[in-house]
């Protein structure tokens, strides 16, 4: 069997909140919570984002989704239409811009609790960095 990723936590300031804006902007499943997180499903794969609600304050981290062109065109009208800043780069996340690296589109936008997400149409290359 190959080595998949199947869950990782994510600290969250409102996991049910969390869960409920992936859901709506990526379209992944929430069923609601399981123990004391509130799990999503990535479609077509085994694993899950379990949000969990965080006390204390915690850094936000750097989620990277690659997308089809199509999903992009989807997410990215959510995105504008829920009126959430977003950018062309990790350090210019509020531009208002995408990004057309390697022929493809990226955006980056924040969740609820912070955490930096992107969106990217291909895969980055040794040569972007050179």
């Amino acid at each position: 069997m190959a080595i998949q990723l199947n869950h990782t936590i994510v600290p969250a300031r409102d996991k049910e909140e969390s869960a409920r804006f992936y859901e709506r902007m990526f379209g992944f499943k929430y069923e609601g919570p399981m123990g004391h997180f509130a799990p999503v499903r990535i479609p077509g794969q085994s694993l899950t984002l379990d949000f969990d609600t965080w006390e204390e304050s915690f850094p936000p981290q750097h989620y990277a989704f690659k997308v089809s062109e199509g999903e992009f065109d989807e997410i990215f009208g959510r995105i504008v239409e829920a009126r959430l800043p977003y950018g062309s780069g990790p350090f210019t996340p509020e531009d208002m811009q995408i990004n057309h690296w390697n022929g493809g589109r990226g955006v980056y936008f924040r969740d609820p609790s912070g955490h930096l997400l992107e969106l990217l149409t291909r895969d980055y290359t040794v040569e972007q960095f050179a």
